[in-house]
């Protein structure tokens, strides 16, 4: 059995993150197997090519993930969200700049929840996630990059606080057609 951190270096004061019933917490290798099944059933709107296999998920969190636990400047921190202690959805901060202070916000639900849960957990998330940048570490803007694909999370973001702030033209090639991406950010206003 692997020996999993429950704390990034990186997050001094808090690496776990409430609101009411729900709970963010560094990534658990645990959760790998049903973020795997999410992710796979989720490809069209994700940057990923190809379904994941045990073997390409194991590889992963033993050969990267595991390695951002303890850098000091990590390019990525994913946290499993639970609610009443049950795994509902993953995500965090990715691709992050510490020279500019910006990271892109990544947020995967268990896709049964979406279709009546989408707008709600989406938005305790950002609630999550912004306590995360802003609070933790002081970020000065995160921002999410989407495939125009599910054009119902724009009013969620706008809702919590995110700007559109652009749209790259036929920028991703999903199956054979290529795809806008739609851009949205927010500033962390203590800055």
């Amino acid at each position: 059995m692997i020996n999993w951190p429950s704390r990034y270096k990186i997050l001094k004061n808090k690496n776990i993150f409430l609101f009411d019933d729900y709970c963010l917490l560094p990534i658990r290798f645990e959760d790998r197997y049903k973020i795997m099944k999410w992710r796979n059933q989720q490809l069209y709107h994700l940057r990923q090519n190809n379904k994941l296999t045990k073997s390409i998920q194991d590889n992963y969190f033993k050969n990267v993930l595991l390695n951002q636990f303890n850098q000091d400047e990590p390019n990525q921190l994913l946290f499993s969200l639970l609610k009443s202690n049950i795994l509902i959805g993953y995500g965090g901060l990715v691709h992050i700049n510490w020279i500019n202070k910006s990271a892109e916000v990544s947020f995967v639900m268990k896709t049964k929840l979406e279709e009546n849960h989408f707008e709600s957990l989406w938005s305790i998330f950002i609630r999550l996630i912004e306590k995360v940048s802003f609070k933790e570490l002081k970020l000065n803007k995160i921002f999410i990059y989407a495939f125009d694909l599910r054009p119902h999370l724009y009013p969620v973001l706008e809702k919590n606080g995110f700007i559109f702030e652009a749209k790259l033209r036929k920028h991703v090639k999903v199956g054979e057609i290529f795809e806008d991406v739609i851009i949205h950010s927010k500033f962390n206003e203590d800055k």
